[in-house]
């Protein structure tokens, strides 16, 4: 059993090793290849992501009523969202710390339909990969000129657009040394606040990929694939900003993995 946890767990924080983890995902990605199906959203209960077996839904979905719901819920329209709510780089008085991205792209429906002014928000980690959050207290500075925050109203072609700071990795505890890939979280709306798909786009070539269970809880990798934006060098723009785009599919056999079918051990 000593040796075991030697190999295993890192003496100075007792927690499990990269080649653990490793492991376990490779022995996952094995099962799922040799099964001969298709599934293409998260598994709510990922080994390697250690948080998901405690915190998974376990019982059947409640019906409730939606006009109950809707009367303690908030509401939006067009004159609630600013134009300039879509640029986090302008809301907190000064330029904040980072590589400014432009991240646009459609939120349509299985046909490639658009979806016409819907409520798109999004919230990521400043430069230095650390929320504005007091569950979040790892060593890397906040920036005081980046809220991290920002959402639009999508168009008539079902576009959004926003300006931002490229997030950075941040550490978090399933493991030792276990770090997030940069990513921003997308929130998208429906008709009301009960109709609310949650997800997350990551960049293109990060070398954590492999090693993040949260990522690596989407089993199929062509399913993972639509979850990385393609960096876009029209949409670039001189000596001011990168550009990536990402589309967001709200049904059919191609759509987004959600995050609504798992639980992130942060914001």
């Amino acid at each position: 059993m000593a040796d075991g946890m030697t190999t295993e767990r890192d003496p100075a924080t007792g927690l499990e090793r990269q080649p653990v983890i490793d492991e376990e995902i490779r022995e996952t990605s094995h099962k799922y290849d040799v099964a001969g199906f298709e599934e293409l959203q998260p598994r709510r209960d990922y080994p390697p992501y250690r948080s998901s077996l405690l915190r998974h839904p376990t019982k059947d979905l409640q019906q409730v009523d939606p006009e109950g719901i809707e009367l303690w819920a908030p509401v939006f329209g067009r004159r609630d969202v600013g134009e300039l709510e879509s640029d986090l780089t302008i809301q907190r008085g000064g330029e904040p710390i980072g590589a400014r991205i432009v991240v646009t792209g459609r939120v349509v429906d299985g046909e490639g339909r658009p979806v016409r002014h819907q409520l798109v928000e999004v919230w990521q980690a400043n430069a230095g990969g650390r929320y504005i959050h007091q569950r979040d207290q790892h060593p890397s500075p906040l920036d005081p000129h980046f809220t991290g925050m920002g959402r639009c109203l999508t168009d008539a072609e079902g576009r959004y657009r926003f300006t931002t700071i490229k997030p950075g990795p941040y550490p978090w505890r399933n493991h030792h040394n276990a770090w997030r890939p940069a990513h921003i979280h997308f929130s998208v709306f429906g008709t009301d606040f009960t109709q609310r798909l949650v997800t997350q786009m990551y960049f293109p070539g990060d070398p954590l990929f492999a090693l993040d269970p949260i990522y690596q809880s989407i089993v199929d990798p062509r399913a993972r694939e639509r979850l990385v934006a393609t960096y876009d060098h029209d949409l670039t723009q001189h000596q001011w900003a990168t550009g990536y785009r990402w589309d967001i599919v709200l049904t059919g056999t191609h759509r987004t993995p959600l995050e609504s079918d798992f639980e992130e051990d942060q914001s």
